[in-house]
C-alpha cells in the first residue's frame, strides 16, 4: 500500500533530503519514514507551498513528467507592472533565458492585484531580501496566479523575467488535482489519498 502526503514546505529550505550546507526538508518530516518516501518535483529554497511526498514510483513520473502535462499552480508577487503584451507573450510561450535559451509551453496568468513594494514587505523572504529592500517603496508590484505544465528549473521566475518583472514571492498552490489546504500551515504535513 503506497502513501502520498502534503506538505506545506516553507522557505528557506532546500526539496532534499541530505545536504551538508543547507537546511532540508527532512528538519519537518521527523514523524514520516523518509527511507522510503520522495518528493514530487522540487521547489527552490525560497519557495513556499505545495510538496507531495510518496513512495509511489509511477505516481511520482506521472506528475512531473513534462509529456503528462500535469497543471502546477503558483501564486506570486513580481516586482513592475503587468499588460496585455506581457499576456500574450506568456500564452504563446516565451523564450527563457539560460545557457541555451529555450521557448517555454504556454503558461497562463491571472493578476489579482496591484500595488507598491512598501505594502507587502512581509511576503519577501530568502537571502534576496536585503538587495530586494533596495528598491523605492513605491515601486509597482502585482501578485496573481500563474499555472504552467513543464516544471523546468525556475520556470515561474524565468517566465516572470521574460517580460519584465521580478519574482519576489512564489508560493505553489496546486499540483494536478492536489491542492494545498488553506488550513495547512508551513512545515505541517497531512496524508491524502490521490
Amino acid at each position: 500500500m503506497y502513501e502520498y502526503y502534503i506538505f506545506h514546505k516553507p522557505a528557506g529550505c532546500i526539496t532534499a533530503l541530505r545536504d551538508e550546507s543547507e537546511p532540508t526538508i527532512r528538519l519537518y518530516l521527523e514523524m514520516l519514514d523518509m527511507t522510503r518516501l520522495r518528493p514530487v518535483g522540487r521547489l527552490d529554497r525560497d519557495t513556499e507551498g505545495l510538496l507531495i511526498l510518496t513512495d509511489d514510483g509511477t505516481y511520482n513520473q506521472r506528475m512531473t513528467h513534462p509529456d503528462a502535462g500535469i497543471e502546477k499552480e503558483y501564486f506570486f508577487w513580481a516586482i513592475g507592472s503587468f499588460t496585455e503584451e506581457k499576456e500574450q507573450k506568456l500564452s504563446q510561450g516565451a523564450v527563457l533565458a539560460g545557457k541555451e535559451p529555450v521557448t517555454a509551453r504556454p503558461a497562463r496568468i491571472t493578476v489579482s492585484s496591484e500595488c507598491r513594494l512598501d505594502e507587502i514587505y512581509d511576503f519577501i523572504k530568502g537571502k534576496n531580501k536585503a538587495r530586494i529592500l533596495k528598491n523605492r517603496p513605491d515601486t509597482p508590484v502585482f501578485s496573481g496566479h500563474i499555472t504552467v505544465t513543464e516544471g523546468r528549473r525556475h520556470e515561474v521566475k524565468r517566465l516572470l523575467k521574460s517580460i519584465g518583472c521580478y519574482c519576489v514571492y512564489l508560493k505553489r498552490v496546486r499540483m494536478g488535482n492536489v491542492v494545498l489546504p488553506e488550513d495547512l500551515a508551513p512545515g505541517q504535513v497531512r496524508g491524502f489519498v490521490p
